[in-house]
């Protein structure tokens, strides 16, 4: 198949995990800082060593639920990823004080396929960011869930914004080996963001990704 997208390997834990996601082709890391819900998350202190630790070209993406341009910067210095994935709302969609201090850092803004809105939020945002990630979570629950749902979203959602933004697009919430093909046909992404179903018992399983590196090349 041609144009097989770029695959980010989220919630990676540690550097063992990191060089192991490598290993078996990853284009990207996601490194998960708190979160309200779901899994993943690990330690400002952590991210920075397995950051510190990734060759380039591989991307790191620092997954920040913090909801001011002033708190995404301060959580950024602690961990100096390449990338910065913006899960929730930003207040005021203040992208450019984030670009102006810190211009060489690539943004990602996740959205949360819901509903007919989230294609015209996506087309908005795609204005201001590098990406845009398409996940299954809900911001709008009491506690909020911003991704690692292991659950897909309406597909067709995510199709249209692809259609409609010119930025590329990160697919992400419930992909695995069995439903990628599907994924990629009916979406056609950019690249593709995984964390639950390459995992047994929370670790990082070197035969389900080399599983699904195998389904991608089909």
């Amino acid at each position: 198949m041609k144009n097989i997208p770029r695959v980010k390997i989220c919630c990676i834990s540690s550097i063992e995990e990191a060089k192991l996601a490598i290993d078996c082709g990853a284009s990207a890391l996601g490194l998960v800082g708190k979160m309200p819900s779901g899994p993943g998350v690990i330690s400002d202190e952590m991210i920075f060593e397995i950051s510190k630790s990734v060759p380039p070209p591989i991307s790191t993406f620092l997954l920040t639920s913090e909801t001011s341009a002033e708190e995404i910067i301060e959580h950024y210095k602690k961990v100096q990823t390449s990338t910065i994935q913006i899960v929730d709302e930003l207040q005021e969609r203040d992208y450019e004080k984030i670009r102006r201090e810190l211009p060489s850092i690539k943004l990602v803004q996740v959205i949360h396929v819901i509903d007919e809105n989230s294609v015209q939020e996506a087309i908005e945002i795609s204005k201001f960011v590098d990406a845009i990630l398409l996940d299954s979570g809900n911001p709008n629950l009491e506690v909020k869930v911003l991704g690692g749902t292991g659950k897909t979203h309406n597909w067709d959602l995510s199709k249209k914004i692809r259609e409609s933004v010119d930025i590329p697009i990160f697919l992400a919430g419930g992909i695995t080996k069995d439903n990628v093909k599907e994924a990629i046909e009916k979406v056609q992404p950019f690249g593709l963001d995984l964390c639950s179903s390459v995992r047994t018992d929370g670790k990082l399983d070197a035969d389900k990704l080399k599983a699904f590196f195998e389904a991608i090349r089909f």
